[in-house]
């Protein structure tokens, strides 16, 4: 069975996730329920600085690296990123 994508993780499934099965980025929806807040928190978060975003376009995303920097989460970053 393939891991799940970050919009279908649970606590449980990010625990056992290598690092390199993520994307890039991932979407403030996906980041709430990483962190286990509600989409409007983690939009209140990002407003103020505490969740690290870039905007492309109209799109707010997570980079992934940050927000697993941010949780204490041990990750390599790819070569050339």
């Amino acid at each position: 069975m393939p891991d799940p994508t970050p919009k279908e993780c649970t606590m449980s499934h990010i625990a056992h996730l290598d690092p390199h099965d993520w994307p890039p980025t991932i979407t403030i929806s996906e980041a709430a329920r990483i962190l286990g807040i509600s989409r409007s928190a983690a939009y209140r978060a990002a407003a103020r600085g505490e969740l690290p975003t870039i905007r492309i376009g109209r799109r707010l995303l997570v980079p992934t690296a940050k927000l697993f920097d941010m949780l204490g989460w041990p990750h390599d970053t790819p070569a050339g990123v």
